[in-house]
């Protein structure tokens, strides 16, 4: 088991627990959505600032600042400036947030509201949304939102999802992101999502990939 080195804040629970240390260095608000960013890919600090709309630049910078210390993101040069990433033991709270991310996503029924939404975020969402789901040989499909294109990959391991700009896959859906979270939650059908958006690409890779998601 590796060991960590842990920064007690003021508000420790105090408790020989792995739950409740887990809770004191990824508890506070704010802390997990900046996880749930970098799982994307590193992003410099303005990056982080538009994306988390409505956290306060001064609230933003303690947080980094205590998840360094906590070895949950490092620094590292990007271009000509400095970007946040997770360390191999931050990229390691994916699976919990997965986890999460499935136990709430009944909360999402009701519709964004007045909601701020980041494409980026299904990068998390959409996995989590079709685990169980495997393919015996691995295909991909391109996700566009909003101008963001993402790649769904599915193999015998089950799904992942990234970031793509350096090139398009040759299947590609786009639609709204309700009707992309409806379809991979089992809402919807694919034929009632193909209604609502457009296919650019081989229908058959749209249902390989969620015909299943009604699990």
């Amino acid at each position: 088991m590796e060991k960590v080195n842990q920064t007690k804040g003021p508000r420790s629970y105090g408790q020989f627990c792995a739950l409740a240390r887990s809770l004191d260095v990824v508890g506070d608000r704010w802390t997990l959505l900046i996880v749930r960013e970098l799982l994307a890919g590193p992003m410099r600090y303005t990056e982080l600032k538009t994306s988390l709309e409505g956290v306060a630049t001064n609230l933003l910078s303690a947080r980094l600042k205590t998840m360094e210390a906590n070895g949950i993101i490092d620094r590292r040069l990007e271009g000509a400036g400095v970007a946040y990433a997770l360390t191999p033991w931050g990229m390691e709270l994916r699976e919990p947030m997965e986890a999460l991310g499935r136990w709430g996503a009944p909360l999402l029924a009701s519709g964004p509201g007045d909601d701020a939404f980041q494409p980026r975020w299904l990068i998390l969402a959409l996995p989590a949304m079709l685990r169980g789901v495997t393919a015996s040989s691995p295909v991909e499909i391109g996700i566009e939102v909003d101008g963001f294109l993402m790649v769904l990959r599915v193999d015998e391991d089950g799904p992942t999802a990234f970031a793509r700009t350096d090139q398009r896959p040759r299947t590609v859906f786009t639609a709204a992101s309700d009707v992309v979270i409806g379809l991979a939650a089992g809402g919807i059908t694919i034929d009632q999502a193909l209604a609502m958006g457009a296919l650019d690409g081989d229908e058959g890779v749209l249902a390989e990939v969620f015909a299943t998601s009604a699990h």
